[in-house]
């Protein structure tokens, strides 16, 4: 038995039907059962193989003999005391955890998935990065979440509705997984999502935007760009020192005329930093060419971070002076900040319970 183990031990909710199909044959079994089996991972969200009740016992048994099948803990969950979120802490084999975050809508459910444990890039801003990167998740374990919160939370037989690769880590980064993840979770025999549902984010590493413009998946990609001035943006977000603002809008137009796809910048409003009138202005000139929407979001706090958030009122200010220039924009609404569950307050940590 140890022989067949060591030959397979890859993450099975990673594989596509196909590969599963190459397992399955070295086992000597049908091709059909690899099509049954992915169903059952990521339709059904099966933990267990003995949760397969359409495969026969004796299948389910060699499966556990020839195959690893990661389990997943819920350490913490959390529900919000304001609204319907949830926030989850999701503990992996290897002692690594992340958090995962169910918010509702009134078109329906979206899941915030984490694509790293930790993160590197640095951002000054959010809570995500303290730490630093511990390592990259599968596409098996991105998958793992949102399996693991349509168990726990979702009505039965109801599917999210979209999906959001905003959590800990820069899913960039990671970027293998990640398309590999998004198109487990297009798959007709999974939960079909629709690209168009999902959407991706990225605190700007233009060569891998236009590695994502060739894939001919027409997802979202949202660019956390919080200022156009190098100088400030170079002190929230160190990425923006080797890929600086105007290498940056240079690919997101690309990217945007490659795909077709409208761009949303995310730009965090903190005071006395990025949301004067002037910053505004500044701003809707360097993206007017872009086939782009920006999405406001008040400064959510940290802990261990000292900016402070914009007023209401400064808020709504710079979004006039962007609406006046021609700038479709919306002020985030904010989910879960009772739990730390909202933008930028997502972190790799085993305190949570």
């Amino acid at each position: 038995m140890s022989e067949k183990n060591d030959g397979c031990q890859k993450d099975i909710r990673s594989c596509y039907p196909q590969e599963l199909e190459t397992i399955l044959s070295n086992m000597g079994e049908p091709s059909y059962r690899a099509r049954q089996i992915f169903q059952w991972l990521h339709r059904h969200h099966a933990e267990s193989w003995n949760d397969m009740t359409s495969i026969s016992k004796k299948l389910r048994q060699n499966l556990s003999e020839w195959l690893s099948l990661p389990t997943i803990e819920v350490l913490a969950r959390q529900a919000s005391g304001l609204d319907r979120t949830v926030k989850y802490l999701f503990g992996f084999q290897d002692g690594q955890g992340v958090e995962t975050v169910l918010m509702w809508y009134h078109y329906g459910a979206s899941i915030c998935v984490s694509s790293q444990v930790g993160c590197r890039m640095g951002c000054g801003f959010c809570a995500s990065t303290l730490g630093g990167l511990i390592r990259n998740l599968t596409a098996g374990e991105m998958a793992h979440q949102v399996a693991a919160v349509h168990r726990l939370d979702m009505p039965e037989g109801e599917r999210a509705h979209s999906l959001v690769i905003m959590g800990t880590g820069e899913p960039l980064e990671n970027y293998d997984e990640v398309v590999r993840f998004m198109r487990l979770l297009n798959h007709p025999d999974g939960l079909g999502m629709s690209y168009r549902r999902i959407t991706v984010s990225t605190c700007g590493l233009v060569p891998e935007m236009m590695r994502l413009s060739e894939e001919g998946i027409p997802v979202n990609l949202s660019v956390s760009l919080h200022s156009v001035n190098n100088e400030v943006r170079d002190r929230l977000m160190p990425v923006n020192r080797k890929y600086p603002v105007e290498s940056l809008l240079k690919a997101c137009r690309e990217y945007a005329q490659k795909t077709g796809r409208r761009l949303t910048f995310e730009y965090t409003m903190i005071t006395d930093v990025n949301d004067s009138l002037q910053d505004a202005a500044a701003l809707a000139d360097k993206i007017r060419n872009i086939h782009c929407h920006v999405n406001l979001i008040p400064l959510n706090p940290v802990a261990e971070r000292e900016y402070r958030r914009s007023s209401d009122s400064t808020i709504q200010r710079f979004a006039d002076v962007l609406t006046t220039k021609g700038i479709p924009v919306t002020i985030r609404r904010e989910l879960g900040a009772d739990i730390d569950a909202a933008c930028g307050q997502l972190r790799r940590r085993n305190d949570l319970r």
